[in-house]
C-alpha cells in the first residue's frame, strides 16, 4: 500500500506587487486557478474517512437509499489521489469502488506550476481483486470548472467500453465532484452522476451521495484489490 503524503500546494492567496506612483508599492493578491484550489481542498482530506448517505431519489438506487457509506481519502501523492467508496447493503459492506483523481500539470514561466485538467476514473474490483468487466471509465474536465466543484463528461474509452459492455445508456454520463477544504465551516463532499435527455441519453438519471467532512469516522479497511 502507498504511503499517505499530504500534497502541500501554494497558499491560496498568492502576493503580486506592482509599482504605484509616488514611490510606494502597491500590493494586490491573486488566487490560482480553480483546479488548483479544487485538487487542494481535496488534499487536505487525506487520511481521512467519512460517513454519508444518498440524496438522490432515482428507482433504480433503492438499495442505497437507506446504505451506510464511508468515503476514505486513503492515498495521495501530488498527482492522484484515491478514494475509496465503501457501501452497506444487507449486512455486508461492498468495497469493490474506488474513485481515482488524477491532474495533468504544466511548468509556469516563473517557475511554478498549475494544473490544465482533472480526471476522474472509477477501479471497480471484485473481492478476489480481480478487475470488473466494466472498470476504468470516467471523463476528464472539458473546463476549468471552481473551486470546490469540477464536473467529467464521458471519455471515448468509456463510452467504447459501454457500447462493448451492452451500456449504451451510459454513453452520455457527467460526474461531478464537490468538495469543500477542511477549514470550512459545514464541509461536505458530493459525488454525483447525471445524464439527461436533453443530452441524449434515453431517459433523465441521477445519482448523487453526499459526506459530511465536519466529522471524520473510523478508517475501513482497503477497498478489494488494494490490500
Amino acid at each position: 500500500m502507498t504511503n499517505l503524503r499530504t500534497l502541500i500546494i501554494a497558499p491560496l492567496l498568492v502576493p503580486v506587487f506592482a509599482i504605484a506612483g509616488c514611490g510606494e508599492v502597491a500590493v494586490t493578491e491573486q488566487s490560482p486557478p480553480p483546479q488548483d484550489m479544487f485538487f487542494d481542498a481535496l488534499s487536505s482530506h487525506c487520511g481521512k474517512a467519512y460517513s454519508g448517505q444518498l440524496v438522490s431519489e432515482d428507482q433504480a438506487d433503492a438499495d442505497f437509499a437507506d446504505a451506510e457509506m464511508v468515503m476514505h481519502v486513503r492515498e495521495c501523492s501530488s498527482g492522484r489521489i484515491a478514494i475509496p467508496f465503501h457501501v452497506k447493503i444487507d449486512g455486508e459492506w461492498d468495497r469493490s469502488r474506488t474513485w481515482l483523481i488524477t491532474r495533468d500539470v504544466e511548468l509556469t514561466e516563473d517557475g511554478g506550476s498549475r494544473t490544465t485538467a482533472i480526471t476522474l476514473k472509477h477501479d471497480h474490483r471484485h473481492q478476489d481483486g480481480e478487475p470488473d468487466a466494466v472498470t476504468f471509465y470516467g471523463g476528464t474536465t472539458a473546463e476549468q470548472g471552481t473551486a470546490g466543484a469540477q464536473s467529467f463528461p464521458v471519455d471515448e474509452f468509456s463510452v467504447a467500453m459501454f457500447e462493448r459492455e451492452g451500456l449504451t445508456a451510459s454513453v452520455t454520463n457527467v460526474w461531478t465532484v464537490e468538495v469543500d477544504h477542511t477549514d470550512s465551516a459545514d464541509a461536505t463532499f458530493a459525488y454525483q452522476l447525471q445524464r439527461t435527455k436533453d443530452g441524449g441519453a434515453p431517459e433523465d438519471r441521477f445519482f448523487r451521495v453526499e459526506f459530511d467532512l465536519t466529522q471524520e469516522v473510523e478508517a475501513p479497511p482497503a477497498a478489494w484489490g488494494w490490500e
